[in-house]
């Protein structure tokens, strides 16, 4: 019998960080897709941006960068998203990406992962916003746009972050008049997560985060961006290659 020889995963990797974030925010859940893809018997390419910068900047000036890429405007300058896109521009040009944004980093994965397509830097892309400002999503992007948010037991936001925003525009009923859509620009797929805590919990395995019987927020977190996003992907990617 052959020994089983690892591939190497086909879409690179970027988990992008909000405002304030510390270097170790990902740390966890970087490791965890890791020992998941090793054990499908792949060799994947995880990296951490941190496009408004670190705790170490200023808070004031990250918010301010967040803030315009957040403007509907098509000409508004996306100060963090370019931060990202040059960043991916030198590491994965000419591969598909998956970008998995915290809070503001959200916002940023998904104005880098638009403009990465439309300069044919990468031929796809696929986003996961967690915690993330509500930012419009462009109709032929909607089901590549996956948002995680915090709930509550019962059901509802946990995350005041994801408050902010707004998928809303105008839209017409069946009588021609006009209304407004508070979902017309939402993301096709809305995934709430329970888990203990609210905006700044996502990534932790520690107590008082984990539940007894669905276990860490991380674990939660990292097995809805496993199951519904990153295994399907390989077999996105055959398609471009």
């Amino acid at each position: 019998m052959q020994p089983q020889t690892d591939v190497t995963f086909g879409w690179d990797i970027y988990l992008l960080a909000g405002v304030g974030s510390s270097r170790t925010i990902f740390l966890e859940c970087m490791n965890d897709l890791q020992r998941r893809f090793e054990q499908s018997g792949m060799i994947s390419r995880i990296r951490a941006l941190y496009p408004y910068g670190d705790h170490t900047r200023n808070l004031y000036a990250q918010l301010l960068m967040v803030r315009k890429d957040l403007y509907r405007l098509r000409k508004a300058v996306q100060s963090g998203a370019k931060a990202a896109v040059e960043q991916i521009r030198n590491l994965s040009a000419g591969r598909p990406v998956l970008l998995i944004g915290h809070s503001g980093g959200g916002v940023a994965a998904y104005q880098a992962a638009v403009m990465l397509g439309q300069e044919g830097i990468v031929p796809d892309w696929r986003v996961v916003q967690i915690g993330s400002p509500k930012l419009p999503i462009r109709e032929e992007h909607a089901d590549k746009v996956h948002y995680i948010v915090s709930v509550d037991g019962k059901g509802f936001c946990a995350d005041y972050i994801t408050r902010l925003g707004s998928w809303g525009g105008i839209s017409r009923n069946r009588w021609g008049v006009p209304f407004w859509n508070r979902m017309k620009f939402a993301p096709k797929h809305i995934i709430p997560v329970q888990t203990i805590g609210g905006h700044q919990h996502y990534f932790r395995k520690e107590e008082p985060f984990v539940h007894p019987e669905r276990g860490s927020n991380l674990g939660l977190v990292t097995d809805t961006i496993w199951n519904r996003v990153a295994s399907h992907l390989e077999s996105a990617a055959s398609s471009l290659f």
